[in-house]
């Protein structure tokens, strides 16, 4: 009876592609595994603040301002009110700017203004918070001698300018050239292709990075405290001091009433509820966007 030998090259292949298909195995379970890390501190927060401040938001909590010192209850309407006019005030100031500046970076990539311009655009997005207070506090606050929601809205809307300058950079980098030179062989000026043509493409992308500056600076308290400065009774005005989640939430946390640490538990899931909308926003715009390029 005979036996067939088997080839060292094969025996050698199969121990090769099973060393492979094990690498390759271990290395996708590492990078799931970080995937999940990446999305456990999240949830804990999220975990944390519906068990701690779930009991607190009621309708109430939406419809009534502040409660006075040593009474119970009351709600934040206007630190709400006021976040959303804060909000607003810096996209009107800072999306503009940011995605005029991001146009500008991505259409005129090799010159040394803009090269300088992305350079000063990656420090200021370095900056801390607490220096673009101190600077908004100077040169806004201080000239007419009182805080107002104006100045914090410029603030935040200035910490805003780099980040969207920077998304609208890279979406408009993807557009392809060949529409720019179709755009331009029709006899559009460079101007009007850019704004027309080039913007419009990467409208989706740039929508959801400004949704993302949004809510990035949704929860910011440091330059809120040099410029917005807080306010417990109901204002709406420019320019006066406003309410804004943030800053009620500091105060809150920082007093010794309980009843306050859940206002600000209740606060900070709020907020964070907030910038989760915002998020979903972004990506409800953008399959919208792409679904109606597909079809």
């Amino acid at each position: 009876m005979s036996t067939t030998a088997v080839p060292w090259s094969a025996v050698r292949g199969d121990a090769r592609l099973r060393r492979r298909h094990i690498v390759n195995v271990t290395m996708v379970g590492l990078i799931a595994l970080a995937a999940v890390v990446a999305t456990l501190p999240l949830i804990f927060i999220f975990i944390h603040l519906v068990d701690r401040g779930g009991s607190a938001v009621r309708w109430h909590f939406f419809t009534h301002m502040p409660a006075p010192v040593g009474e119970t209850g009351g709600g934040m309407a206007n630190a709400i009110v006021g976040t959303l006019i804060l909000m607003a005030l810096a996209s009107t100031f800072g999306l503009p700017i940011g995605i005029g500046a991001g146009l500008y970076l991505a259409e005129r990539r090799g010159e040394r203004f803009a090269t300088l311009v992305r350079f000063l655009s990656d420090v200021l997005n370095g900056l801390p918070s607490i220096v673009m207070g101190i600077f908004a506090w100077q040169f806004l606050v201080r000239p007419v001698g009182h805080f107002s929601a104006l100045a914090g809205g410029i603030a935040l809307g200035a910490m805003m300018i780099p980040m969207v300058a920077r998304t609208t950079e890279e979406i408009v980098r993807t557009v392809p050239v060949s529409l720019r030179e179709a755009a331009l062989a029709l006899g559009y000026a460079r101007w009007r292709t850019s704004l027309t043509i080039v913007l419009r493409t990467a409208s989706a992308g740039i929508v959801t990075g400004a949704l993302v500056a949004i809510a990035r600076i949704a929860g910011e308290t440091a330059p809120l405290l040099f410029t917005a400065f807080g306010n417990q009774f109901w204002s709406t005005s420019l320019a006066q001091p406003i309410a804004a989640l943030p800053l009620q939430i500091f105060t809150y946390a920082v007093s010794p009433y309980d009843d306050w640490h859940a206002q600000a538990w209740a606060g900070s899931l709020v907020l964070i509820a907030l910038v989760l909308v915002i998020s979903l926003i972004a990506r409800i715009a953008v399959r919208r966007r792409f679904s109606a390029a597909g079809d």
